[in-house]
């Protein structure tokens, strides 16, 4: 049995069906990402897993346990949220460690606790100051502390870096991946942004209007989409997707594998730009974004925006005459529901 079993989890706020029946296993340490556009319901999954909304029907169970209709102090797991949540007039010592007071925990437990949490998120310096005087990342290390000494069952994230820089981002991703390596604790990360969950996660869950899209390492998400919406969501840039008869050349070069009906998708690193006369189809340059590492090359072809990402860089400007070549070990072909068929 897994240790985290979502049987059929809906949940509904009047005659809105936000939760419309989740079906999920989660297994002990694993690092799972809940991952998808505004709207789709994976905040509100995870606060029903919390505990903080009540599911309306389905099954929720821990360890063995059933919890769905148990309190949410109740559950044994620890929440991290995108605001932090911490008490502004309390030093990092005091946040840490609140829990544990209300739990009648001794103080010298309680130090042990914080003490070591403060250490594995390099905190110990900050722990007699207040929030005001801590920066936006050592207050999310404040929070994941708080959590981390109260030794939940699994750990709960509600997109904690979304108030953050980019840099600072990047930096607290990194940290969060340590830890959850340190702790080996299970773990359910929500967030809209697809690096993350690539980034993150040993399975990925994508939602899209409170249903499960598909599930599965970042990897196999990437290199095997069930459908359209999966290809295009993961990824950065975003899969190309080309009609089936709105480039006669690339439906040639395809050998008759592509439903007449349906779509081609093809990564940017799949397609090849040739300056010039060469094999592909005719295109022009629109736009060439030069990222250092990687360049990034915006082309039209027969009206079709695409974009090919390859690393090195090159001459080519926008209004340059080109060929665009496919790379046909890579090409992704979907039917016209937008489901993946096999090539």
């Amino acid at each position: 049995m897994a240790y985290l079993q979502l049987d059929n989890i809906k949940k509904s706020f009047g005659d809105t069906h936000v939760i419309k029946g989740v079906d999920l296993q989660i297994d002990k340490g694993e690092f799972v990402v809940f991952v998808g556009p505004s709207g789709c319901g994976k905040s509100t999954l995870l606060r029903l897993i919390a505990g903080l909304e009540p599911i309306t029907s389905g099954t929720l169970s821990l360890d063995g346990r059933d919890i769905t209709r148990t309190p949410s102090g109740k559950r044994d797991l620890a929440m991290v949220f995108q605001s932090y949540a911490l008490y502004p007039h309390m030093s990092v010592f005091d946040n840490m460690s609140f829990a544990l007071k209300l739990a009648k925990v001794s103080k010298d437990v309680i130090k042990t606790k914080v003490d070591h949490a403060a250490k594995t998120l390099n905190l110990t310096q900050y722990l007699h100051r207040t929030p005001k005087e801590l920066s936006g990342g050592q207050r999310q290390r404040v929070a994941i502390g708080r959590a981390i000494v109260r030794a939940p069952k699994v750990f709960l994230f509600d997109e904690p870096l979304s108030n953050l820089d980019a840099a600072l981002r990047g930096n607290t991703r990194v940290e969060i991946s340590k830890l959850h390596r340190a702790l080996g604790a299970t773990s359910i990360y929500v967030t809209h942004d697809q690096v993350e969950a690539m980034t993150l996660a040993d399975r990925v869950v994508v939602l899209r209007d409170g249903l499960i899209e598909q599930v599965g390492t970042p990897m196999e998400l990437y290199d095997r989409p069930a459908n359209q919406f999966v290809a295009q969501f993961i990824g950065m840039p975003s899969m190309n997707m080309v009609q089936a008869r709105a480039i006669p050349s690339f439906a040639a070069q395809v050998n008759g594998r592509l439903p007449t009906d349906g779509f081609l998708g093809v990564r940017p690193e799949g397609l090849r730009v040739h300056p010039g006369a060469a094999p592909g189809a005719p295109a022009r340059v629109e736009l060439v974004e030069a990222l250092g590492a990687d360049t990034l090359i915006h082309v039209d072809v027969a009206g079709v925006p695409l974009i090919a990402r390859q690393n090195e860089r090159t001459p080519l400007h926008p209004g340059d005459a080109v060929t665009v070549e496919l790379d046909p070990s890579v090409l992704h072909f979907f039917n016209r529901e937008g489901r993946a068929v096999a090539a």
